[in-house]
């Protein structure tokens, strides 16, 4: 199995002794020309590595902004099949900046895992979480995955005790993804303090870096979490700066760009403590 990107994205930043900054979008929010827009510009603004919601009617793990955001880009006209476009788009003028796809199982059921694979793949996908394919039923999923040398990174939680981990983290590569609190995003606030032994128990069950996500709006926030873990996901904060700009008619890829700015650049210097910020 080959996650070449993203192994080679934590590699670097490794190296360099900084954690990631990870910015979630909404494929096509507002629409797919500013939606591509803002994913052109996340790389520049300091994003290590993107991952973009593909829209669903019923994003059950989501708080009332990404939920909007899915609304938003459905009325669009947004779907899977768009989603793939708007990433080959991005692929064009970048290379190098690993994407993850987050989203949910209707959709890939409804096309096929292995022609979604093929797809995903031939687009410039570099890995999928899927939220309601728990390990037990997600072989298929990952057989068509494997085939296309694209990583499945599933979700561990609070709940995910030591005996559940193992399972947890069977055929996940790339990262594992720390749910920080229990609930939907967007609404409760992360505590690094009680995620970091969460962290280290995740890490040392998989191997692999762990990326927190799920309660991180702040530059400060998002800071404490990048001393503790391998990455922070910022992605309700970032949704909506989209909302705030169609409601103030104001540039709404610079709000967003503006905001991947400020969190990014707290987490970069994260770990150079406070007095770097």
């Amino acid at each position: 199995m080959t996650t070449a990107r993203i192994d080679a994205r934590f590699s670097a930043l490794k190296a360099e002794g900084r954690a990631a900054f990870i910015a979630y979008v909404m494929a096509g929010d507002p629409d797919f020309e500013t939606g591509l827009e803002i994913l052109k510009g996340l790389p520049a603004a300091g994003a290590d590595l993107i991952e973009v919601g593909f829209p669903f009617s019923d994003p059950m793990a989501e708080g009332p902004p990404i939920q909007r955001a899915a609304q938003r880009a459905l009325s669009s006209g947004m779907g899977l099949a768009k989603t793939l476009a708007l990433i080959a788009e991005f692929r064009k003028s970048d290379q190098d900046t690993p994407i993850i796809l987050m989203g949910y199982a209707n959709p890939l059921v409804s096309r096929g895992y292995a022609a979604f694979a093929r797809d995903a793949a031939a687009a410039g996908v570099d890995g999928l979480i899927v939220v309601d394919i728990p390990p037990e039923e997600a072989d298929p999923l990952a057989d068509a995955l494997d085939a296309e040398e694209l990583s499945l990174i599933r979700l561990a939680t609070p709940t995910s005790d030591d005996n559940r981990l193992p399972t947890v983290v069977r055929r996940t590569s790339g990262f594992v993804y720390y749910v920080s609190v229990a609930g939907v995003t967007g609404v409760k606030e992360a505590d690094a303090g009680a995620v970091a032994p969460a962290v280290e128990r995740v890490r040392k069950a998989s191997g692999l870096p762990v990326a927190v996500g799920f309660g991180i709006k702040t530059p400060e926030r998002a800071a404490a979490i990048a001393r503790v873990a391998d990455a922070a996901v910022v992605g309700s904060a970032l949704v909506e700066e989209v909302a705030a700009g169609l409601a103030a008619n104001e540039d709404v890829t610079q709000r967003v760009l503006s905001k991947v700015a400020s969190l990014a650049k707290s987490v970069r210097h994260a770990r150079a403590g406070q007095a770097a910020l």
